[in-house]
């Protein structure tokens, strides 16, 4: 292996990608357990590396020299070879700047805390200080600072997380209740896997600007690989390779009333922009071994949104889908979350008198206008943007690719 990225689990890791945008080399991903760490380092079978969770400490005394940021920081991202001889550097401060920076939260003069301690939130600790914070705070589980006493910091300004939590696939959870800090003006999530955590869907709901670590993965990444090659790689790429994988990464969740075409047009769309498709009825039926109607009539309403529950929280997760969801989905709360993480949402609106009701057995028991009337706030509140689907698919289609450009910042090819 020439370049890749070494750590405990990385299955999740879209850094291969990154690098084939950024550079000509093959990056590979290369799990290693912990009492292999020594052997494989000490190989040297390798020109260069980046280091993940959990061994960016762990790395330190095999290097024979680290660069004076590293040093700092306490914490290893990157080991080049040269000569025989092994350098380690710490990019993640440069990629952690650029969240910043990009996210337009303020951090001179203010009070930030940072949840962990690990080398991450050494790295954002470095920086909060390049940056020209004021006070600074280190939260651990069972330090002086902690989650216990969390109170002692409700006038921080910036919140940043830099543990796993929340992080693929142990998605939806999150480290704090942000709403034990009434003066943030900001909150930073180093996570890029949900691209939305539940901590920065939170950060969201309140009005609060937030970041996901996307653009510091991205920003770390070209740092390392022009210390792999030597080569300078221009600042403009960095907007190209964040918009790329916004492309690859987002899901597109239609949410409507039943008989809305959101399944016909989600399979359109799939094909369309190359994602992979999912229909969540389906998808419950092939687990349930029977119909969405003998669901109903077997086990009743509740069973059938448990098990939708499952199926959106399985998939929400999942990046490059396009879901097409049950009219109901809108109908729990748990739901919002996992379609809402990787995903922007498109009501899909046609009609009353033009809604289908075969084979829907909420359809066809009450009046759709009693259903429509509970359901449409809960559509908007899910929503990020609606759709018409009451004329010609085609231009159906191209408004929804065109909403879902505008959502991810990017321009239609």
């Amino acid at each position: 292996m020439k370049y890749g990225l070494i750590g405990e689990k990385i299955g999740h890791s879209f850094s291969p990608q990154i690098h084939r945008m950024l550079a000509s080399y093959e990056y590979q991903l290369r799990p290693v357990p912990r009492d292999g760490l020594e052997h494989f380092i000490n190989s040297r079978d390798f020109c260069g590396l980046n280091v993940t969770i959990p061994y960016k400490k762990a790395v330190m005394p095999f290097c024979d020299h680290i660069d004076p940021d590293a040093v700092e920081i306490g914490s290893v991202n990157t080991l080049v070879v040269k000569n025989g001889r092994l350098y380690g550097y710490n990019t993640d401060i440069q990629g952690f700047i650029c969240m910043v920076e990009r996210s337009g939260i303020p951090f001179e003069g203010k009070k930030i805390i940072i949840l962990g301690t690990g080398g991450t939130a050494m790295t954002a600790q470095a920086a909060a200080k390049k940056l020209g914070a004021g006070e600074i705070v280190l939260i651990s589980r069972t330090g002086e600072n902690n989650y216990s006493n969390l109170s002692r910091y409700a006038d921080a300004d910036v919140l940043v997380n830099t543990t796993p939590m929340g992080m693929y696939p142990n998605c939806g959870k999150s480290p704090v209740d942000l709403r034990l800090f009434p003066k943030l003006s900001g909150v930073l999530d180093v996570i890029y896997n949900p691209l939305k955590t539940a901590l920065l869907l939170e950060a969201e709901r309140l009005g609060l600007p937030c970041s996901g670590g996307l653009p510091m993965l991205v920003v770390q990444a070209k740092a390392s690989a022009e210390l792999f090659t030597g080569e300078k790689i221009t600042d403009a790429k960095i907007e190209e390779v964040i918009s790329a994988l916004r492309r690859l990464m987002s899901n597109i969740v239609l949410i409507g009333m039943p008989g809305s075409g959101k399944s016909t047009l989600g399979k359109t769309l799939a094909q369309e922009l190359g994602k992979k498709f999912v229909d969540t009825d389906e998808e419950i039926a092939a687990r349930a071994g029977m119909s969405i109607p003998e669901v109903f009539t077997r086990h009743g309403e509740e069973h059938f949104r448990q098990l939708e529950s499952e199926v959106i929280s399985d998939f929400g997760k999942e990046t490059g889908y396009v879901i097409a969801t049950g009219g109901g989905c809108v109908l729990r709360d748990e739901n919002y979350l996992p379609l809402r993480q990787n995903g922007m949402v498109i009501y899909i609106t046609r009609p009353l008198k033009e809604l289908p009701t075969d084979g829907r057995p909420l359809s066809q028991a009450g009046s759709l206008e009693e259903m429509f009337k509970a359901r449409r706030p809960r559509y908007e509140l899910f929503a990020d943007a609606a759709v018409d689907n009451c004329g010609d698919l085609a231009q159906t289609v191209d408004k929804a690719i065109e909403v879902y450009y505008e959502n991810i910042g990017d321009k239609r090819p």
